[in-house]
């Protein structure tokens, strides 16, 4: 074997954990930001805000959930506490929390109400906790500190049923002492660990890596194998937002375009992990709900566009839609969730039927697996210099886009795929990418065909594919 082929099977050898493979296939889940920010009208609170503003009167976790789901998503993470320090449910560990608010008579835990309203409507739950504490004395103390964070962590992590995911944010601000805490990351992935052993510890932790902005902005290829050194959370801290403003949520930087090529893993082969990425961003300029933004809620159209490069982009995707100060999501975006849960089903009904023929091999059921991952994926024989899979119609379609899938229990294998369309007999290229992983969607110009084919013209080790779909122009 050469040195190349032996650096090419190391990296098609990295696999994901079975966390993570659970984690790939929700695909498009929310985020809801609501708190004492909210009540302020702040994105950052300081801290030591009066609890007595905390008092939405019309709070109603399954509006938020049901809104949630119309859109298509599969799961809700909540911010049961930002950095102010305000908790929305009644911890032990402070008194700064709704049970010291007039709300629900100081009775109420929001965090239980969004988690029963995620199982009531089939979302699964997961929580961010900010590791940053405005409020909290202990702040900056080194274990002291640390023992207050995972003791609320603790809180949630065994009150509320399983969690899909704990969303570790980078913000490290000073407390209300002056001080910096430097975080016990480790400790604080062991206590999730035992606790919630199925969730993806993201963002700076080792499951889901940031995409590194916050604007819906993807890469033009995502790797899920990159190097370890991509999981080192005080990087991922020093490159997250510094200031309450609103110009870090549509900054997207242009450096770190390749994390995962094979050129960008020479010299890394001994020290690779599967750390796939995950696209967050928020339908308004803000994280919070701000009553000026009310007319800023993006459009159905453009979060569709940002769903198609991002879960059709090896990605994840992570949509904020905050509550207002009553506890209730606005018209407009209520309306948007809805209108965009719409294009999605039209894009899904729009798979066209047909004929599946492959290079060598069988052809399992990677033709008709989408929406879905196939149970029986396409492995070409190992000696196929270029595996095909070609998807005949019974008639002429405008087409639009087609989507692939590796198998990606088998790692991360493709490296360049052409898709091309057929037309009088003759195939013209409509589209070609790098990156697959786990879904890659390939929009075109409308082409008419009645065929296309997708070729894998370079791979790290014989592909596995898990799906193949050819998507008609909508109206």
């Amino acid at each position: 074997m050469t040195a190349a082929a032996a650096s090419a099977r190391a990296l098609a050898e990295i696999r994901p954990s079975k966390r993570q493979l659970a984690w790939q296939e929700m695909e498009f889940y929310g985020f809801i930001h609501f708190g004492m920010n909210t009540m302020t009208d702040r994105e950052w609170g300081e801290g030591h805000d009066d609890p007595a503003g905390f008092d939405p009167g019309d709070l109603d976790a399954d509006q938020w959930v049901s809104a949630l789901k119309s859109a298509g998503m599969t799961g809700v993470i909540l911010t049961c506490k930002h950095h102010d320090g305000f908790g929305l449910w009644p911890s032990d560990a402070t008194d700064y929390t709704v049970a010291a608010s007039p709300w629900r008579g100081g009775r109420g835990d929001v965090v239980a109400e969004v988690a029963d309203a995620a199982r009531r409507h089939g979302l699964r739950f997961g929580i961010y906790l900010s590791p940053w504490d405005r409020t909290e004395a202990s702040y900056g103390s080194g274990t002291a500190y640390d023992d207050f964070y995972v003791a609320q962590l603790t809180e949630l992590l065994t009150r509320y049923g399983p969690v899909f995911s704990v969303w570790l944010d980078g913000a490290n601000g000073e407390g209300p002492n002056g001080k910096r805490q430097l975080y016990d990351w480790e400790r604080y992935y062991a206590v999730v660990r035992e606790l919630q052993p199925d969730a993806v510890i993201s963002v700076c932790g080792p499951d889901v890596r940031w995409c590194g902005n916050e604007a819906g902005d993807t890469r033009p290829d995502e790797w899920s194998v990159v190097p370890r050194s991509l999981q080192d959370a005080e990087r991922i801290a020093s490159r997250s937002q510094q200031a309450d403003d609103g110009a870090f949520s549509r900054l997207v930087r242009s450096d770190e375009r390749d994390l995962g090529s094979r050129a960008a893993l020479a010299g890394h082969e001994d020290d690779l992990v599967w750390y796939p990425a995950e696209v967050n961003t928020s339908i308004r300029p803000g994280w919070f709900h701000h009553p000026a933004e009310d007319t800023e809620v993006r459009s159905a159209d453009e979060l569709f566009q940002i769903y198609l490069r991002a879960v059709g982009g090896n990605s994840s995707f992570l949509l904020n839609v905050p509550p207002a100060r009553d506890g209730r999501l606005r018209d407009a975006d209520v309306a948007a969730l809805e209108g965009l849960g719409q294009l999605i089903e039209d894009f899904r009904a729009r798979r066209i039927e047909a004929t599946v023929t492959v290079s060598s091999g069988t052809p399992g059921d990677v033709a008709t697996a989408w929406p879905g991952t196939a149970r029986t994926p396409w492995q070409p024989n190992g000696t196929d210099p270029r595996p095909a899979v070609t998807l005949a119609f019974a008639r002429p379609h405008l087409l639009e886009a087609v989507v692939l899938g590796e198998d990606i229990t088998q790692g991360q294998r493709i490296e360049h795929v052409v898709v091309q369309g057929r037309r009088g007999g003759e195939w013209t290229t409509l589209a070609e990418a790098n990156a697959v992983g786990h879904q890659r969607i390939l929009t075109f110009p409308r082409t008419e065909a009645d065929a296309v084919m997708v070729t894998v013209t370079e791979a790290r080790e014989t592909p596995v594919v898990a799906r193949v779909a050819a998507i008609g122009a909508g109206s």
